[in-house]
């Protein structure tokens, strides 16, 4: 009996241990289900979206199609306060040549203008550098319409072709140029003194290499609305490109919206970023001998790069971006890219998930297109695409000029719809799916992008642009407390132009009997007249060049507000109010109607 008593004794002994540890083990196996399950809440709950407010994640495609919200904002880049005429004598003339791309040179051109006006200078038109990235030598005249440029700064800065001779003691004599090379991001101060010192010992000067070389902040709002009425009034493209942008442009529209990508998946991207691990041996040599010739050496690990979004997305990535965001295989989609690196085999999973894909030769079979698709024309036709585009999407942002101002001139132009993938924030998502977690992965993807911008005003933060987000330097609003940001006064061109009359400068685009300025008042409510619209849609917007095109106006029949006659986007882009929900005081004549566009 002892020994059975013995034995149950030890037997309930070892139970009690066994009971304890097993309880431990059970409330340690609850507190990790709530702790997933709160962790699993947390991923699929709402979340805030950028507005502040409370929200679903999910996106609501067909609003993209529309302009984002305006905040009652518009775009202005009149002068707001004293703005005198250029003088007729000068200190000097100015030269640049502005290297790099289309739109590092458009850039540095909006620079050469402020230098200009900074130093009370003549600007001889800036020579766009035949040797650089494109290798073509079109030149500012094959590019950009030229009287156009020179004739809407005339309130600004004196232009000429190029550098007049001079006659001194009988004889005929060249002034030429001393030549500068100006510091990256150099201040005004460098311009006014040691440039403006040298322009005045020799009578001109030349600044070689010009990119990127005036600071883009300054703390004078009045000078960065000049680099606006440059960049987006005063460079239209001449009118050869014009016209095949808008062919494209009629041809992506016959069949509704649609989408512009710019695809940055191009060799010399992907070795400036250092992601190579993607590729095969033999491509990873051709990256890294370019980056070797043509980058600073510098170590880089593909997994660290990528992990801190510093590596462009891939066509299968942003095919699945897309897709998560809620576009499917119907949406049609143009394609603004050089030649792709790694060829089909990258392409083949973006055209499964979108068909429906575009480019300029496919869309335009010309021989001028053809024979510069590559170039600085082929750049061109895609800037205009792109700009005129339903929504636009940059898939690598960073350092890409062409990305950079069309997402600037896009908000200038009434707030156009832009898909900016947060590349840092989609890495983790990326990779984990990558990793075989995809689940949840489109989830992921949505909650990402809807915390960032989609086309809307928003504050400049560096290291982003003044070309990307002039806002609010070049933008007014009708009703407002703050007087920096109120649009000005509805005869601000009138003003403009009594000021250069008094500077008795040789004004050939007007007649004798148009110096009280009768004609532009004129050909302006023409066009409103046209248009149907009444001048508070766009006052303020200012510097509306319609002298420049008076013999096209009075060639050019009504048209539809929903159309996309490039004429009309040309004269300028901001002639249109934002979108027809932020156009409710711009009455059609006749009737109470607001007035209607789906692409302003």
């Amino acid at each position: 009996m002892r020994r059975r008593l013995g034995h149950h004794r030890q037997h309930g002994k070892q139970g009690g241990v066994g009971g304890r540890g097993l309880s431990l083990k059970l409330l340690i196996a609850v507190f990790v289900a709530l702790l997933i399950c709160t962790l699993s809440l947390l991923f699929s709950a709402t979340i805030t979206a950028t507005d502040g407010s409370s929200a679903p994640s999910e996106i609501n495609v067909e609003k993209l199609w529309e302009s984002a919200n305006s905040g009652g904002w518009r775009p202005s880049s009149s002068p707001r306060t004293d703005w005198p005429s250029p003088p007729k004598e000068t200190n000097g003339y100015l030269r640049v040549r502005c290297n790099g791309g289309l739109n590092q040179q458009r850039s540095a051109i909006c620079n050469a203008v402020l230098a200009a006006r900074i130093m009370n200078a003549t600007l001889v038109l800036p020579e766009l550098d035949a040797n650089s990235f494109w290798q073509d030598d079109s030149g500012f005249h094959g590019i950009y319409d030229v009287e156009h440029f020179i004739q809407s700064l005339r309130f600004d800065v004196r232009i000429v072709e190029r550098i007049p001779e001079i006659r001194k003691n009988g004889k005929t004599k060249k002034i030429k140029a001393f030549q500068l090379r100006p510091p990256r991001d150099a201040p005004i101060s460098w311009y006014t003194t040691y440039a403006l010192k040298k322009m005045k010992e020799h009578g001109a000067i030349y600044l070689t290499p010009f990119s990127h070389r005036l600071a883009e902040e300054i703390d004078n709002p009045e000078y960065q609305r000049l680099r606006c009425r440059v960049n987006y009034h005063a460079l239209i493209f001449k009118p050869v490109i014009m016209k095949l942008s808008e062919s494209i442009v009629d041809k992506l529209r016959a069949h509704g919206h649609f989408m512009a990508i710019h695809l940055r998946f191009e060799m010399d991207m992907l070795a400036f970023a250092g992601c190579f691990d993607i590729f095969s041996p033999a491509e990873q040599k051709i990256l890294k001998k370019y980056r070797m010739e043509n980058f600073a050496k510098k170590t880089l690990v593909y997994k660290e790069r990528r992990a801190i979004g510093k590596c462009p997305l891939t066509p299968e990535e942003v095919g699945l971006l897309l897709r998560a965001m809620g576009f499917d295989n119907s949406t049609r989609i143009y394609l603004a890219a050089g030649e792709l690196f790694g060829g089909k085999h990258f392409m083949k999973p973006f055209k499964s998930l979108f068909p429906r894909l575009e480019n300029h030769s496919s869309l335009d079979s010309s021989e001028e297109l053809a024979a510069n698709a590559q170039g600085l024309i082929g750049s061109a036709v895609d800037y205009m695409v792109c700009l005129l585009s339903d929504i636009f999407m940059p898939t690598y942002d960073g350092p890409s000029n062409f990305a950079n101002n069309l997402l600037g001139h896009r908000l200038y132009y009434g707030f156009r719809t832009n898909i900016r993938p947060d590349r840092k924030g989609l890495a983790p998502v990326f990779i984990a799916r990558e990793e075989g977690q995809t689940a949840g992965f489109e989830e992921a993807v949505r909650r990402v992008m809807l915390k960032t911008n989609f086309g809307g005003p928003h504050k400049r933060v560096s290291p982003e642009s003044f070309y990307t987000n002039s806002w609010p330097e070049c933008f007014c609003q009708m009703e407002t407390q703050n007087p920096a940001d109120k649009c000005p006064s509805e005869n601000v061109m009138q003003i403009l132009h009594s000021q250069l009359e008094s500077e008795n400068m040789d004004l050939d685009i007007y007649n004798q009997s148009d110096s009280d300025g009768t004609l532009y008042n004129r050909l302006e409510l023409g066009i409103l007249s046209i248009l149907g619209l009444s001048g508070s849609c766009y006052l303020g917007l200012g510097y509306i060049d319609l002298l420049q095109r008076k013999s096209e106006l009075t060639q050019m029949e009504p048209r539809s507000l929903h159309g996309d006659n490039l004429a009309w986007r040309a004269l300028p882009f901001m002639l249109r109010p934002a979108g027809p929900k932020h156009a409710s005081s711009c009455k059609r004549r006749g009737d109470e109607r607001s007035a209607q566009s789906e692409t302003w």
